[in-house]
């Protein structure tokens, strides 16, 4: 399980345009220049997050990419699957056979709970995450984040 570029660089584009003062948004040249990205990758990144509805677009010279909706309803987990799809879905087993045609646990397989709970823990942490509070000075994220977390491991323990 990791978090692909695309899911990185596209949560930074969104968290980027939320900052953005200017009500024409920003534009893909803008947007490869502040992140250290190629304007095609931008695009790319751009599109998809415009197609999952996060993103309204201006065309033209004065164009640019906007919010589609305010930030503190823009659900992170929403934003993450929309780029990349979950961390553990049911067709990872299928890509971890080994030489064989189907895993030899493909009937009892101890480890399967373990991703599935491992997605089901992230999933309940990431629909409480909005696009808000991340639109923040590390720290101030960080801060609200661990709250997050916090209420996350209370509710947990008392499951």
């Amino acid at each position: 399980m990791k978090i692909t570029s695309q899911e990185e660089y596209g949560l930074r584009l969104l968290i980027r345009i939320a900052a953005c003062k200017d009500k024409e948004g920003m534009s893909i040249p803008q947007l490869s220049e502040a992140e250290g990205l190629s304007p095609h990758y931008v695009a790319k990144l751009t599109r998809i997050l415009r197609m999952s509805g996060f993103l309204n677009s201006t065309p033209g010279n004065k164009g640019g990419y906007v919010l589609s909706m305010p930030a503190n309803q823009i659900i992170i987990n929403k934003v993450l699957k929309a780029l990349g799809g979950p961390l553990y879905d049911t067709e990872f087993c299928e890509s971890h056979v080994g030489v064989l045609k189907l895993c030899t646990h493909s009937v009892d397989c101890s480890s399967r709970s373990l991703w599935q709970m491992i997605q089901f823990t992230l999933d309940r942490l990431l629909d409480k995450v909005t696009l808000h509070d991340l639109v923040n000075p590390e720290k101030t994220s960080a801060s609200i984040l661990e709250q997050l977390l916090d209420v996350n491991g209370e509710e947990l323990a008392k499951n």
